[in-house]
C-alpha cells in the first residue's frame, strides 16, 4: 500500500478512535448510505463536466466512503474486515475473471463478455438472472439491468413496445421519446419512477415465471 493510502487509513482510524470526531465515531454502514450514493453522483457531474480537478477531488471523497465503511468493519465482532480484505478480494476476483490476460488462454472479445456473466453466475451461485440485481437503483438503470440480464441468460420474453419511433434508431430520438413519455406521465400525474419500477417488477416475474417453466420442462423431458 502507498504511503497516501496507508496515511488515509491512519487518519481514518483516528477520527473513529477515542479522542477522535465525535460525529465520525458514530456512524454506521447505513448512516453513509447517502453520502456514498451523494458523492459518486457528483463524480459523475464532474466527468460529464470533464472537470479534471472535480474529478480527482470527487474520487477522493469517494475513496473516503470506501476507507469509511472498512474502518467500521474492522471494528464488528461479526465478520470483521479491513481495506486489505476488500484490496485483496477485488485484486483475486479480477484475475480470475480474466483469465485471457492471466493466463495463456485465447479467446475473442464475445467470449470475454459471456465469460464475465457466467463466471458472476458460479462464483456468486446465482441460479435467476435477477439474482444480485439491486432493485434500490433508479428505475431505469433497474429496468436496463433487468432487460440485460435477461438477454444474457439466453431468455426469450420480449418487452411490449407501445412507442414507435419513427426513422432511425439514435441516442437524441430515444432521449426526446422517453423525455416525453415523462412530460405525459407528469402531466396525468403519475410518477414515472415509480410507474418504471412497477412495469420493471412485472417483467421480473414474467422472468421467475420463464424460469419455473424451463426447469420443470427440463425436469419431464429427463
Amino acid at each position: 500500500m502507498s504511503s497516501e493510502l496507508i496515511r488515509l487509513k491512519e487518519v481514518m482510524d483516528r477520527l473513529r478512535s477515542p479522542g477522535g470526531c465525535p460525529w465520525d465515531a458514530e456512524q454506521t454502514h447505513e448512516s453513509l448510505l447517502k453520502y456514498l450514493l451523494e458523492e459518486s453522483y457528483e463524480y459523475v457531474d464532474a466527468v460529464d463536466q470533464n472537470d479534471r480537478t472535480a474529478m480527482r477531488e470527487e474520487l477522493g471523497d469517494v475513496l473516503l466512503q470506501v476507507y469509511f465503511h472498512c474502518a467500521i468493519a474492522q471494528e464488528s465482532e461479526v465478520e470483521p474486515f479491513t481495506i486489505e480484505d476488500v484490496a485483496q478480494s477485488i485484486a483475486d476476483k479480477l484475475i480470475h475473471r480474466h483469465p485471457h490476460v492471466f493466463t495463456d488462454s485465447d479467446v475473442t472479445y464475445d467470449d470475454i463478455l459471456e465469460n464475465w456473466e457466467k463466471q458472476k453466475r458460479e462464483e456468486k451461485g446465482r441460479t435467476s438472472a435477477t439474482d444480485g440485481v439491486p432493485m434500490a437503483q433508479p428505475a431505469m438503470a433497474l429496468a436496463a439491468k433487468v432487460i440485460y440480464r435477461a438477454e444474457k441468460y439466453g431468455y426469450t420474453i420480449p418487452v411490449e413496445h407501445p412507442v414507435n419511433l419513427a426513422g432511425e434508431m439514435t441516442e437524441a430520438t430515444v432521449g426526446a421519446a422517453l423525455l416525453g413519455i415523462i412530460d405525459l406521465a407528469q402531466q396525468s400525474g403519475i410518477d414515472p419512477e415509480n410507474a418504471l419500477r412497477a412495469a420493471t417488477k412485472m417483467y421480473i416475474s414474467r422472468i421467475h415465471e420463464y424460469e419455473i417453466e424451463s426447469s420443470e420442462n427440463q425436469g419431464s423431458k429427463s
